[in-house]
Order: structure tokens, then C-alpha cells, then sequence
């Protein structure tokens, strides 16, 4: 009888340790998915990968750092299918080509800040991050009197000291939905499915004024206009105008 009683408690004792294993583990899973739906903590340092996603808007955002020869005809493009969209310029270039600089302005353009030397900014001081933007927005300003609070990270490279000098001078980080790749892959069509794949509102559809772009802006362009896409800036993409 004794033998029994014990194997009964035995027993017991095992079923209890499974139920409490269990509770454990079901707690770990709530843990988990909990803390898959929090905020990405880039986007709470203040790191904008899109705009409002509940719009109908998406942005062509070119980032322009190298060259002029085909600005003219993807600008003359953007004003034949009356798209306004936003250029982050880089200072070096801006003190080069004031011009184009100009003319994107005058074209309706939003203008932003791409740095002013094209450096990795996860890889300098928190002094240089900070000397790079203000450059770039003190250069621009004397050019073509525009007071810019958009920052694009060159190469997309930054850290937490990048973002807090940007957000310190009144800038707002800005990165990509979608990148085309287009300084890559000189392959329009390739270009045109990168941007126009899986299309969605809030969407930021990174490229630069390369010629396989410049061939496939009007396709892009026509193509999401189509869709009923709004294409527009950066900051309107955003809300903040």
C-alpha cells in the first residue's frame, strides 16, 4: 500500500512540474510576441523608413551626390507627369553644380540634406556627424535660400549618435521603403520592378540620377499613377506639411 501511495505522489509531483513547465512556456510566448509588436527602435529614435501608410502616397526620393547629365531629362519627366518629389543633395555637389541646384528649386522640388562629404556617418564622431549636416544646410541656404529639416544618411549608414545630432539640429533621419539599387545595376527594367513591386502607400523608393533611371522614371511614374498612387515628397508623405 505504502509502494502505491508514493507512486501516486510520484506521479502527482510529475504532473505538477509539466503544468508549471507549461505556464512557463506559454508566458515566454506572450513575452515573445509581445515584444515583437513594439516599435522598432529605430523608428523611436526618430528614423523614418516611410511616410503614412494608411495614404495613397509614395515618394520618389533621389539622392544626388555625383554628376549632372541626366538631372535635365528625369526633371523635365517629374514636370511632364507634374510630380513634385524630394532631392537629397550632398554639399560638395551643391557648391559645384548651384545651377541644378537652383533648378531643382525653382522646379518645385523639395531640397534635403545628404551630408556634406558622402562619409559613412556610423563611422565619425559625433562633432563631425554634426558638422557634415550643418555644413550642408548652411551651403544650401547661402545657394538657394532653402532651410532644410530632412536628413538622408549617406549610404544609409548611421548610429544612435547620427540620429541624435540630426534630431538636435532639428532634422528628421530619413531611409528607404525600397531601394532600386540603380549606382548597381544598370538594368532599367530591373530598376523599374525594384520600384514598382509590391507598391504600397507610405512608401520611400530610393534612387539616383543614373541614365538606366532616367530611362525608367516614365514608366515608374506612369505606372503608380495608374495604381492610384500620389507621388509626392518627403515631408508630405510624412504629414508635415
Amino acid at each position: 500500500m505504502k509502494k502505491i501511495r508514493f507512486s501516486v505522489l510520484k506521479i502527482r509531483k510529475q504532473v505538477v512540474n509539466v503544468c508549471i513547465a507549461c505556464m512557463l512556456g506559454i508566458v515566454a510566448i506572450f513575452a515573445c510576441v509581445a515584444g515583437s509588436a513594439t516599435v522598432p527602435s529605430s523608428a523611436a529614435e526618430g528614423v523614418y523608413y516611410n511616410g503614412d501608410k494608411d495614404s495613397n502616397k509614395i515618394t520618389l526620393m533621389i539622392n544626388v551626390y555625383w554628376g549632372t547629365e541626366y538631372l535635365d531629362d528625369m526633371l523635365s519627366t517629374l514636370d511632364e507627369y507634374n510630380v513634385q518629389t524630394t532631392f537629397f543633395v550632398g554639399g560638395v555637389w551643391a557648391v559645384k553644380n548651384e545651377e541644378y541646384l537652383k533648378k531643382i528649386k525653382n522646379n518645385g522640388h523639395e531640397i534635403a540634406n545628404h551630408g556634406y562629404h558622402h562619409k559613412d556617418h556610423d563611422k565619425i564622431s559625433k562633432e563631425e556627424n554634426l558638422n557634415q549636416i550643418k555644413n550642408t544646410h548652411t551651403i544650401i541656404k547661402q545657394l538657394a535660400g532653402v532651410d532644410m529639416n530632412l536628413f538622408a544618411p549617406p549610404s544609409g549608414a548611421y548610429n544612435k549618435q547620427t540620429v541624435e545630432g540630426a534630431t538636435s539640429l532639428g532634422y528628421k533621419t530619413i531611409m528607404w521603403t525600397r531601394d532600386t539599387i540603380d549606382w548597381r545595376d544598370k538594368d532599367e527594367n530591373l530598376i523599374y520592378q525594384r520600384a514598382v513591386k509590391n507598391a504600397s502607400g507610405g512608401d520611400f523608393v530610393l534612387m539616383h540620377p543614373t541614365e538606366m533611371t532616367k530611362n525608367a522614371l516614365p514608366k515608374i511614374i506612369s505606372y503608380l499613377q495608374q495604381e492610384g498612387f500620389k507621388l509626392t515628397t518627403v515631408s508630405d508623405n510624412l504629414g508635415l506639411i
